[in-house]
């Protein structure tokens, strides 16, 4: 693969299967180029699951940016419709599911916090199916473990069966078929990849729009069970959209076939023998967990680390508005069907704001400021979150739901554009992996510790509060975190000039000041 930086003129040369060694190399946000190109994974063979014969080519692939990745767009936005914006159909039956288990509402939020949680957490056992099977095969994968592990709740009878099918089964599945389907787009789109993003992103919008009112008609027909059976048939579409992401094919080797490698000779054997099988099975481990975790970016990247942090404490806040929006406003006489409503214009909010977004920004000013258009977006959501708490009427929640929207499609639109800014594309699928398990964490406890919130005060309204708190503090902790990254590397950038030598014509005496030409940066 070949990479060309930005800032220094230099190039990267990367193989598919290179070491994570090579990805601790932090990455600035102008330096990505639209000449820019990589190899994208391909698929297992029939022989182990090893790959073809490319493993041993460099290939460079260019990025399309369009073609056949209009066709892949298309699958992603499905495929986050029915992962992202499946959660959020959850708190239609939330009342449903608290009467047949008996449970308070700490225990039935675990429910979908173990769901979006696993959904993070399986990153990096999903970046190791994405490096054995590829992209195409794992997201099918997804959509079979989600599809029964619903399908199966409707059969449970205890909320730990729950906890264990809903929870962990389909978030396993959710994991599995939107993280690869994040990627394979990032390989098809360079030049526009803030546009495909945007629009990708609008598969949220999509499934926020349609399946809570889908659940809510299912569960007034069919009850949760039935809902649940029919919503598991429903995530199988995922094999279908998985089918059509096909991967980018390295071009045809030209020339002799490579020799294969014969058995090693006898002074590395002695090595591996006198080294022992813990420490070889030792150094495996690391280097996975490299490979697959990004660790290197973590300590050596800054702006990876920073935005890491932020995303990290964002998401203890940033969901539970979701999950608890249905039950505050049943629990202040609003009928099921009115508060359904609320979930359904929140996602038309998000479909209408975030293709035109997209558009703008791809223009050429935002480049390099993605992170703060994200950053002030996410300081608006997290203020939002406190205009529900004026009164619990439908007006006050329809104004909450349009401000939350518009804000959170922003958020939602720059998110993989801020880490795909941030990293090399090449290390993007273990950045994302390694960040989307530390976001499990606070997304595992952020919606219990809501409800135990809402069992010791007995009002949803502090929960609103408590969000608006963490996600604005969140907020202002990117924003002064990147302005001072900004700064620092500016003030390197000037030391590292060399001084202009001294004029000869000019008298060593003459001290009249000199106008000197500066560049105008024209791209942030």
């Amino acid at each position: 693969m070949t990479q060309r930086n930005g800032t220094g003129g230099k190039s990267d040369h990367f193989l598919h299967s290179e070491s994570a060694g090579a990805c601790a190399k932090a990455k600035g946000p102008e330096e990505e180029k639209v000449q820019e190109a990589w190899y994208c994974e391909s698929e297992a063979g029939g022989h182990g699951g090893e790959r073809r014969d490319s493993v041993a080519v460099t290939g460079e692939v260019i990025a399309p940016d369009g073609g056949w990745g209009w066709v892949v767009l298309v699958g992603t936005i499905m495929v986050l419709a029915l992962t992202l914006g499946f959660p959020t159909c959850v708190g239609i039956f939330y009342t449903d599911l608290q009467n047949d288990f008996h449970a308070s509402n700490s225990e039935t939020s675990w429910v979908p916090s173990i769901m979006t949680s696993v959904l993070h957490a399986g990153g990096p056992f999903c970046s190791v199916l994405v490096d054995r099977l590829g992209c195409r095969a794992t997201v099918m994968l997804g959509g079979v473990l989600s599809g029964l592990g619903i399908a199966a709740s409707s059969f449970t009878q205890s909320i730990g069966e729950l906890y264990l099918t809903a929870g962990v089964i389909t978030g396993l599945g959710f994991c599995f078929s939107f993280q690869p389907a994040v990627t394979i787009l990032g390989h098809y789109f360079v030049r526009r990849r803030a546009f495909a993003n945007a629009m990708s992103s609008t598969g949220t919008a999509l499934g926020m729009c349609t399946l809570p009112v889908l659940g809510n008609y299912l569960h007034s027909e069919l009850g949760w069970r039935g809902s649940f059976l029919v919503l598991g048939a429903l995530l199988l579409n995922c094999c279908v959209c998985g089918a059509l992401m096909r991967p980018l094919q390295p071009p045809t080797r030209q020339g002799p076939p490579l020799m294969s490698q014969g058995p090693p000779p006898p002074e590395e054997d002695n090595v591996k023998k006198e080294t022992g099988w813990i420490r070889t099975i030792w150094n495996y481990l690391l280097a996975s967990m490299n490979k697959h975790m990004a660790f290197g970016q973590l300590c050596n990247n800054p702006r990876y680390r920073a935005y890491a942090i932020g995303i990290t404490w964002m998401m203890l806040g940033f969901v539970v508005p979701l999950v608890y929006l249905v039950p505050y406003a049943t629990a202040n006489n609003i009928e099921q069907s009115q508060a359904a409503l609320l979930l359904t214009i929140l996602g038309v909010v998000n479909i209408i704001v975030r293709p035109p977004f997209g558009v703008i920004v791809n223009m050429p000013w935002f480049k390099g400021r993605h992170i703060y258009v994200f950053a002030a977006a996410l300081l608006v959501n997290g203020l939002s979150n406190s205009i529900c708490c004026i009164g619990p009427s439908f007006i006050v929640l329809l104004w909450y739901v349009i401000v939350y929207g518009l804000s959170m499609s922003v958020v939602g639109s720059l998110m993989f554009t801020v880490l795909m800014d941030t990293v090399e594309m090449s290390c993007f699928p273990s950045a994302l992996g390694l960040l989307a398990i530390m976001e499990s964490v606070t997304l595992l406890i952020g919606p219990p510790l809501a409800g135990i919130l809402i069992d010791r005060t007995g009002e949803y309204y502090h929960v609103f509060f408590a969000c608006s708190a963490v996600v604005s503090s969140a907020a202002v902790f990117l924003i002064v975190s990147f302005h001072c990254l900004d700064k620092k590397e500016r003030n390197v950038q000037k030391l590292s000039q060399p001084s202009p030598p001294p004029d000869p014509s000019r008298p060593a005496g003459d001290v009249a000041p000199r106008c000197e030409y500066s560049s105008v940066p024209t791209e942030g």
